[in-house]
């Protein structure tokens, strides 16, 4: 036969159990971020603070490694940066350019030689902007590698931020992550507090 009082106490535990599990990953999400100000505690001498507050710039120079270091690809950045269809337009820009250099700084050659010449700075434009091009790409990937460090500026922009507004990025990038870690602090305790309500009964 059913035993209710067994079954109530088991459930009592369970639910308890869960409001303490609940309760307590709130409390540990909470205090990622707060309290943003230290809280001195002059008896113990202790002193309660978030964790991001506490660690903002470690947090900072870790995010900056990472990205900058680790998820940004020069190589791929700067070949994005233009793509074949704007090479052929970069090459008639130079083209362009160099006509009106020649018609207006060459006038004195005779009209009917202006043809011939355009058509020989055409032929050399096509033969030379490919490998030219190619130069220039990779002196600018050495000039950006050199002047810009992506690892700082990031880490630069971080410590920036007020802590509000950092706490307010983070919660919009991992709030669903967040209040999954609530709910699964529910569970366990759910299931710790049925695990102690049968062994109450057992032993």
């Amino acid at each position: 036969m059913l035993d209710y009082g067994v079954l109530i106490k088991i459930l009592t535990m369970a639910i308890v159990g869960g409001i303490i599990g609940y309760v307590t990953n709130v409390l540990a999400v909470k205090m990622l971020f707060k309290p943003i100000n230290p809280i001195k505690i002059p008896i113990l001498d202790f002193e309660i603070v978030g964790l991001i507050p506490k660690r903002k710039s470690d947090i900072a120079k870790n995010i900056g490694t990472t990205v900058g270091d680790q998820l940004i690809d020069y190589d791929e950045l700067i070949s994005n940066m233009v793509k074949e269809g704007d090479k052929e337009k970069l090459k008639q820009v130079l083209k362009d350019r160099i006509f009106r250099v020649v018609e207006e700084k060459a006038n004195f050659i005779p009209f009917i030689f202006r043809g011939k010449v355009f058509e020989v700075v055409d032929q050399i434009v096509d033969s030379e902007f490919e490998e030219g091009f190619d130069e220039l790409v990779i002196t600018a990937k050495e000039k950006i590698i050199a002047r810009i460090d992506i690892a700082e500026m990031i880490e630069n922009k971080i410590n920036k931020l007020d802590l509000v507004e950092l706490e307010n990025i983070i919660l919009s990038i991992s709030k669903k992550e967040l209040k999954h870690i609530e709910n699964l602090g529910l569970l366990l305790g759910f299931l710790i507090g049925i695990v102690q309500g049968i062994l109450s009964i057992i032993l």
